[in-house]
């Protein structure tokens, strides 16, 4: 029981509320949870609740709005709280949850994604009360399908509740959630007052600014409260283990190589008997690290315990290894993707793998949440395969990046940062679906009322004017829109064929898969989320290869042998976007002599070999490096200024390839480099525009074949190019040179 003489926001719930909280034996409230009650009752702002995974933010949420509608005795009249997620099954997790709480105050629940069968929706679209559980996807359904009914549906609406605040931030996905939300508060013409739960923030004040993009800062009714966790730091037990891929092994797939069966072994032997999440950085290695366990286990004539769990499988096989790991009727390990990443209840897992080094602090830190819950210690290993060394490596492989790419994102999860969401990107993709959406919501809308309702004030506040009416002549040209005699935009014969189809709701998309072609003949696909342009240097099927021509309609890329110089292993073509603070941390650590405790004794010796050439390659005196008949420029610098300055260096005519924190530049002495980059620092930030007009892959949203190249130009300019940032970056390299 809760001792109430210590708690004084317990006293503001209600007292049907109270004794729910009785009933379930809690003995106290948790920090955020007091204040949440503080702030939710009344409710005076937004509000954005951070804390751990398992730290209570749904019901820090959720016990003060309960507690404001059971008082209002008006909980079956219209919906009155919309809960968004970003997952159908953390959205069955959370129906379960309410429901025990809900149930008692005779509040309804209802949940709508597209599992649920259509004779509830249909129930709940006729008597609309209480809470209701909602993917984005399912809600802009309701906009194109229902948009009559849509004033009546929310008209009493008092909250809304958006969970794992941090999965929609800086995407496509975001904006359209932003844009649904703007445009149901258009229609109940009044401020709905919006609580974000996060595990994972870094920036509070970007998330805020997410929260409530038309935040007046003047306005002290439109502030963003922020409630953090102040709760004990956790202890986290962790190890990185190192180990090496055999010289004639390639490195992109693991295949059945000795680094592989060792960490299986591991894996194995170290895992069996308890319940754990094993997180890959790819679906292909889930399918083969699960693979080679369940081969394993039948070896050795044991039960298998080990299960892979992603995007591609079936909902019923997705859900059977999420009840085995909830209901713990057997150990069960799950190797997975990001799919167990974010908050569906699973219960408590003993421990997180990571196999190979990490994108991001941010999903690592999502990742290791799910261990070390109730009170228990965090457990966190990390799997880390290093090319063995020959006379035939490439220089770069020596530095061993990948571990070094861990231990950085290691050492600042434990000082608690993470990646800020990306704020400056225009997401003219989710423009393009949500002005079809608003077209199909009112039976078509003119340019005024489109651009109040979207951009001014609205979640694409960061596109011009110009660029929106521009955005809506490349739709009429595409036949996505008309324009009858008295203005209004209706949808065009193929906008209305693409808004009728069900595909229209989702707006994220896996990257694009390229060609590769040679002479016409296919050499296979990549998926590459980085910069592509002609001229550029690939690393593809153990070879390297000049771009030759890039087709964005036909997603393909033609390619010529390039003779230049000895191939990286080190990294792949895809993974994210490794951010510049990891890369300056990468820098830091090669030049330290400290050594981390939580490293095995291989890990330990493949961080001196690493030092060691880094030393040998004198990259603490120069960061630019002779290699064969060209140059490594060891920038040091995250993936967005990286790529700024390979694309300057492109406009130069100059060969290129990224790999890692290195740009590889072929034909050119380090003296010359030195003189070009010096020259490029000279010159002063670099026009943007410019610069993404030589990027050839620039289609990368699901809408983004409709714009033309001169907004295609502007997205890539506002979301993959940092000229000011390469500047500082370049003055900084030739300040070093000089």
């Amino acid at each position: 029981m809760v001792d109430d003489s210590r708690s004084t926001a317990f006293e503001l719930l209600d007292e049907r509320v109270r004794q729910w909280i009785w009933d379930a034996g809690w003995t106290e409230l948790r920090d955020i949870q007091e204040a949440a009650i503080r702030s939710l009752i009344p409710p005076r702002s937004d509000v954005i609740i951070a804390a751990a995974t398992a730290a209570g933010k749904t019901e820090a949420a959720f016990l003060p709005i309960c507690s404001h509608l059971v008082s209002q005795q008006d909980v079956r009249e219209g919906v009155q709280v919309l809960y968004v997620s970003p997952l159908k099954a953390l959205i069955n997790d959370q129906y379960r949850r309410l429901s025990d709480l809900c149930e008692p105050l005779e509040i309804p629940v209802h949940r709508w994604h597209g599992d649920v069968p259509s004779s509830r929706k249909r129930k709940m679209l006729q008597a609309p009360a209480g809470i209701l559980l909602i993917t984005p996807e399912s809600l802009e359904a309701l906009f194109v399908v229902r948009g009559h009914s849509m004033g009546r549906l929310f008209a009493r609406l008092g909250w809304v509740v958006i969970d794992e605040l941090h999965a929609f931030m800086g995407t496509d996905r975001g904006r359209q959630l932003q844009s649904l939300l703007h445009r149901i508060e258009l229609r109940a013409r009044r401020r709905i007052p919006r609580v974000g739960l996060s595990a994972t923030l870094g920036d509070l004040s970007l998330a805020a600014r997410y929260l409530r993009p038309q935040r007046t800062p003047s306005n002290d009714a439109q502030r963003v409260e922020t409630i953090v966790s102040s709760g004990r730091s956790q202890e986290l037990l962790l190890q990185i283990r190192g180990y090496l891929t055999p010289a004639a092994q390639p490195t992109a797939e693991p295949a059945a190589s000795s680094d592989a069966e060792e960490i299986v072994d591991h894996l194995f032997e170290t895992l069996r008997g308890e319940d754990h999440l094993v997180f890959a950085n790819s679906r292909s290695h889930v399918e083969h690290y699960a693979d080679l366990l369940r081969r394993r286990s039948q070896r050795e004539r044991l039960p298998n315990e080990f299960f892979p769990h992603h995007g591609n499988l079936s909902r019923d096989l997705r859900e059977e290894v999420e009840s085995r790991l909830k209901d713990q009727v057997a150990p069960t390990t799950a190797l997975c993707t990001s799919t167990l990443e974010l908050g569906i209840d699973i219960g408590c897992v003993t421990s997180i793998g990571q196999i190979g080094a990490p994108f991001s602090v941010s999903s690592l830190r999502q990742r290791l949440g799910r261990s070390g819950r109730r009170d228990d210690p965090a457990t966190l290993r990390v799997y880390i395969s290093e090319p063995e060394l020959t006379a035939k490596s490439h220089p770069l492989d020596g530095l061993r990046i990948r571990l070094v790419q861990a231990i950085a994102m290691v050492e600042l999860l434990i000082e608690r940062w993470c990646e800020p969401p990306s704020t400056h990107a225009l997401h003219l993709s989710a423009l393009v679906q949500q002005v079809l959406s608003l077209c199909a919501e009112h039976g078509g809308v003119t340019a005024q009322e489109a651009w109040r309702a979207l951009a001014r004030p609205g979640p694409f506040d960061s596109v011009s004017q110009d660029q929106f009416i521009h955005l809506l002549r490349a739709m009429g040209a595409e036949d996505l829109l008309i324009q009858s005699e008295d203005g209004t935009l209706l949808a065009g014969d193929k906008g209305e064929r693409i808004v009728n189809h069900y595909s229209f709701y989702t707006i994220f998309q896996t990257p694009e898969e390229y060609q590769v072609l040679h002479q016409g003949r296919p050499l296979g696909t990549l998926t590459y989320e980085h910069l592509l342009a002609e001229g550029m240097h690939i690393i593809f099927a153990g070879r390297r290869w000049r771009i030759a021509m890039i087709d964005p309609e036909q997603k393909s890329v033609s390619v010529e042998p390039s003779p230049a110089g000895r191939i990286p292993t080190f990294l792949g073509s895809s993974g994210g976007q490794i951010h510049d603070r990891i890369r300056t941390r990468m820098r830091t650590i090669w030049a330290d002599g400290n050594v981390p405790r939580y490293l095995d004794y291989r890990a330990k010796k493949l961080l001196a070999e690493g030092r060691a050439n880094f030393v040998r390659l004198g990259l603490e005196a120069s960061p630019l490096v002779a290699s064969g008949s060209g140059t490594i420029a060891f920038l040091s610098r995250g993936d967005v200024i990286r790529n700024t300055i390979a694309l300057q260096l492109l406009k130069r005519g100059l060969q290129v390839a990224q790999e890692g924190p290195a740009l590889l530049l072929d034909g050119i002495t380090p003296g010359e480099t030195r003189k070009i980059l010096a020259e490029l620092a000279e010159e002063g930030p670099a026009e943007p525009l410019e610069l993404a007009a030589l990027a050839g892959n620039k289609q990368v949203g699901k809408y983004d074949w409709v714009l033309d190249q001169e907004l295609l130009n502007a997205e890539y300019a506002a979301a993959a190019v940092d000229p000011r940032a390469a500047h500082r970056a370049l003055c900084e390299l030739a300040r070093h040179l000089a």
